[in-house]
């Protein structure tokens, strides 16, 4: 099935195809009455390869040939009407326009090829992206959530950077990491935690564990024995940075490790408050060549708060200048209005900030907890 963004997308592009049209044909018509009405010494027939060439540029190989064979139709025509159609000056017109039509009609296939190719590659990441990161629910227990995912490349939808919540019996878990690198490795990466997140975090009596878990698949990744030589190199440099937290539902607080993750933000009556670790713990995948004892930390999370979990592609976009986002500065003046509008807003202004193009995939999740 195609995606009904993509299915609303070549609805918009079909009816500029057919306003365009009107273009090349007047291009004919104009050059054939006044190539007719001209003097002798005038010739206008050449200008008649624009129209193929013209339609090359936004129709296909079809539309493109039609074009061009309405345009040797006019150059016959004007042949006929100044002189005769064997000619010398008109056959050799008449034929070069048969060869450039029929060159930009093999253009226009290979264009037209190219972006059926696209289209089916975006097709195949979305799908990608509803599996790998699916999307959060917009209430779980007593909390309201929001998520937003921002691909640095404009074809991507989706890369290194990982977010997903799981329900327990008395609470909500959430995660949200960022992945060293990018392409396949990341996403293959950022797929594998998502998966050993999903399948523990219901089963994992406390965070600890689940932290242990997460440690324990990437880390097994990294011994995978079926990898080459320069794999193994390679992957002894993977590492992913996260956040694991768990939000009780009768509780007013949350806990969290954090794993060389951004420290996320607490938005409490317009203070914006980090949630700094005493001791930050190694990216996953690390902690084999760092010994390290895993800890849990408590903050206060009432009702009313919000919590901004973030990945480092907000914190590290630049402007012109080079100035990295401000994002504490940024959501202190902002009131919020819960976490829909907030995450609104936050991508407004980061991409304007950055002009439009982030340098790294950025995502982020609010949320926030409701009065009981």
């Amino acid at each position: 099935m195609v995606p009904r963004r993509l299915c609303g997308a070549h609805r918009l592009s079909w009816e500029p195809h057919h306003a365009l049209l009107a273009v090349p044909i007047a291009l004919i018509a104009l050059v054939t009455v006044v190539d007719v009405l001209a003097p002798p010494e005038v010739h206008l027939g050449p200008f008649l390869v624009a129209a193929p060439a013209v339609t090359a540029s936004f129709a296909g190989a079809r539309t493109t040939a039609c074009v061009g064979a309405l345009a040797v139709l006019a150059q016959v025509v004007v042949s006929m009407a100044r002189t005769t159609l064997t000619d010398l000056n008109h056959s050799i017109q008449v034929i070069a326009l048969i060869l450039i039509s029929g060159f930009v009609t093999f253009f226009a296939h290979l264009r037209e090829r190219h972006e059926r190719e696209l289209t089916q590659l975006r097709t195949v990441a979305e799908a990608t992206q509803q599996v790998v990161l699916r999307p959060l629910p917009q209430r779980i227990g007593p909390l309201r959530i929001a998520s937003v995912y921002l691909a640095a490349e404009s074809e991507a939808q989706i890369g290194g950077d990982l977010y997903a919540a799981a329900r327990t019996a008395d609470g909500t878990r959430f995660v949200i990491g960022d992945v060293r690198g990018k392409g396949l490795e990341a996403i293959g990466d950022a797929a594998l935690l998502l998966g050993a997140f999903r399948s523990a975090a219901h089963h994992q009596a406390g965070l600890l564990a689940l932290v242990s878990h997460l440690e324990g698949a990437v880390s097994s990744d990294l011994d995978d024995p079926g990898a080459s030589g320069d794999d193994i190199e390679d992957r002894g440099e993977a590492f992913i940075t996260a956040a694991v937290l768990d939000v009780p539902d009768k509780e007013p607080d949350l806990r969290l490790i954090n794993c060389g993750h951004p420290s996320p933000l607490l938005l409490r009556d317009g203070l914006v408050l980090p949630l700094d670790v005493r001791r930050r713990l190694p990216p996953l995948g690390l902690t084999e060549f760092v010994q390290c004892d895993l800890s849990v930390e408590t903050f206060a999370f009432e009702p009313g708060d919000i919590v901004l979990l973030y990945t480092d592609g907000v914190i590290e976009a630049r402007d012109r200048n080079g100035t990295f986002y401000p994002l504490e500065e940024r959501v202190s003046t902002w009131s919020a209005k819960g976490p829909h509008a907030l995450l609104g807003r936050l991508c407004s202004d980061l991409l304007r900030h950055a002009g439009g193009h982030l340098g790294d995939d950025a995502a982020m999740v609010a949320i926030e907890r409701m009065p009981e």
